[in-house]
């Protein structure tokens, strides 16, 4: 294989990765893990961990492409905008089951990798990888619940809770990063089995169930969603972080790194969210208000393929990256929209962009997963081994189980 993302020293660093978590959350160990203990039994032996990881994602992808084509623009429950039909009633139960069942499936890979003796980095990083992407596409379903009408949120304060949800999902890995180990928030059950209910609600009362005002503080549905979002990001998620990382450094347990060291994994991201917002704030087209979907879209992927990048450095305790090359065309674009009035051609470069990042951190996932599995001598869809005169020829053939 030519072409290469991994190198050397990250390919012998994930030969000593040893996996290490803190998981306090009593929803976490008193319901659901017991319950996946549970399922986990029902999955045949010839299961393999990495096709339960790729389906729970696919169910999401599912959810998403359903989305796209019944609300592209989010005002399918918005009662403003009658030109827009509202999504199939049955679609809200396909997204509940589409969410239910993409949450077991991510809880009981891991399980199933234990059961069938089958663990490896390989498993972990291509959930987590996976897991960087979902973090866009889960949330942003909910916004189709809504829609954009006077009892939701506009797009542009959609964007401020989505780049919310995805900090904290990269402060997970930056914590990892520094401290060695994963705290897994305790947020993470709570709002996949939030989301599930919301879609019931929505399929057995319709959307207009969400159309009220809380009393007494006269906050939309929508508004109280955005600041609940706000309030466990910024307010909880991330004040955790940086103490288990303050305490690491502290205690000398982690890598008691530089300042700039330690959050050097945090720079791309910073980058990222500063340039889609000057692109948003000086748009002459209003881009972010014009194709919200798109607009996600992009900012998700390229934060998925940055987060990936922060995975990667963690386990293999190399040192993180503090430029993503995906940024480049961006800044081209963000210095075009800031000198210029390019009108529609803004819609363009949009959607050519977002094709773009998309079929690079395609590329780039399957190059790591099958450089990985070659290196570990394992097939990525498979419990089976490869034969041992594979192995000895250096050939894993990663992907082709």
């Amino acid at each position: 294989m030519a072409f290469k993302y991994l190198s050397r020293d990250v390919l012998s660093g994930f030969d000593k990765y040893r996996y290490s978590s803190v998981d306090t959350s009593p929803l976490s160990n008193y319901v659901m893990h017991p319950f996946w203990n549970w399922l986990v039994q029902f999955y045949p032996l010839w299961l393999a961990p990495n096709c339960i990881t790729f389906a729970g994602f696919l169910l999401l992808v599912l959810k998403f492409f359903i989305f796209t084509w019944y609300d592209a623009s989010f005002y399918a429950s918005d009662d403003t905008h009658p030109e827009y039909l509202p999504v199939p009633n049955v679609m809200w139960l396909i997204a509940a089951l589409c969410m239910f069942w993409a949450h077991q499936l991510d809880g009981t890979d891991g399980k199933q990798a234990r059961r069938t003796n089958t663990s490896s980095p390989l498993g972990e990083l291509f959930d987590h990888g996976l897991d960087s992407w979902a973090a866009l596409l889960m949330p942003m379903g909910i916004y189709s619940v809504f829609g954009r009408g006077d009892h939701s949120i506009p797009p542009d304060h959609v964007f401020y809770v989505l780049i919310g949800i995805m900090f904290m999902f990269l402060c997970s890995h930056w914590e990892k990063y520094n401290t060695g180990v994963l705290f897994l928030p305790w947020g993470y059950d709570v709002s996949q089995l939030g989301m599930t209910g919301v879609y019931l609600v929505t399929y057995f009362g319709g959307y207009h169930f969400w159309k009220f005002r809380i009393p007494i503080i006269g906050l939309t549905s929508g508004q109280a969603f955005e600041l609940i979002m706000h309030i466990s990001v910024w307010c909880v998620s991330l004040p955790m972080s940086i103490y288990n990382v303050y305490a690491s450094h502290r205690d000398k347990t982690g890598k008691n790194l530089s300042f700039y060291e330690s959050i050097r994994p945090l720079i791309p991201v910073f980058l990222e969210f500063l340039l889609f917002l000057l692109w948003a704030h000086y748009s002459s087209v209003d881009i972010l208000i014009r194709q919200p979907r798109i607009f996600y879209v992009a900012a998700g992927t390229i934060f998925s393929n940055i987060s990936c990048q922060c995975v990667i450095n963690g386990m293999s305790n190399t040192r993180c990256h503090g430029f993503n090359w995906l940024l480049v065309p961006l800044m081209g674009i963000v210095a075009g929209v800031l000198t210029m009035r390019l009108g529609v051609m803004e819609v363009y470069l949009l959607v050519a962009y977002t094709i773009f990042v998309v079929a690079a951190h395609i590329h780039f996932g399957i190059h790591v997963v099958k450089e990985l599995a070659d290196h570990l001598h394992i097939y990525v869809f498979s419990v089976e081994r490869p034969p041992v005169e594979k192995i000895h020829n250096g050939v894993g053939d990663g992907l082709s189980k």
